[in-house]
């Protein structure tokens, strides 16, 4: 494979949608370097590879919501059927259905960027869970050290202003 699939370029193309942060066909498709209607006809010829927790059609809301806040997607607006979206899971399967040097290429690539933000969430979730330990160490203890305690809260709040993540995709209800 000649081209590279940046980091930030997948990350454009998670979405988190019912509460699970997936890919459109349509976006994998363009990655793979096959048409939208090829990739679902091979998911479709696999249908057992995909269950419900690896891949799921959009309702008309979502695929409304998605084609609103995502201009890339405009076309989707007016396309007879609604999207399918992939689960990390459903995007590893892809590339055994499609069995092309490309989509296992491409496929390495997408599963990192997946792994890149759970590996981001969990570090947030613990410096949040730190910072909620500190914070009770404060209140209790704000009469003796008032001057430290000031002075390691603003050194704490400008690093979780520095660490703050970009918003990746959209969230539905």
């Amino acid at each position: 494979m000649n081209e590279i699939v940046t980091l930030d370029v997948l990350k454009e193309r998670i979405f988190t949608i019912r509460n699970k942060r997936v890919m459109i066909d349509r976006d994998l498709a363009e990655l793979y370097g096959v048409s939208t209607k090829k990739l679902n006809q091979a998911v479709k010829r696999n249908i057992m590879r995909f269950p419900s927790d690896f891949m799921f059609q959009l309702t008309d809301k979502e695929q409304n919501k998605l084609v609103t806040i995502c201009d890339r997607l405009h076309n989707l607006k007016h396309s007879s059927t609604n999207s399918y979206a992939f689960t990390e899971h459903g995007v590893t399967m892809l590339s055994s259905v499609l069995n092309s040097e490309k989509a296992i290429e491409i496929n390495i690539q997408v599963v990192r960027a997946f792994v890149t933000l759970r590996q981001f969430a969990l570090e947030s979730k613990e410096l949040s869970e730190r910072l909620t330990e500190l914070e009770q160490y404060f209140i209790q203890h704000s009469k003796e050290n008032d001057a430290d305690i000031k002075e390691i809260n603003r050194a704490l709040t400008l690093l979780m202003d520095r660490t703050k993540p970009n918003k990746i995709g959209f969230k539905t209800e």
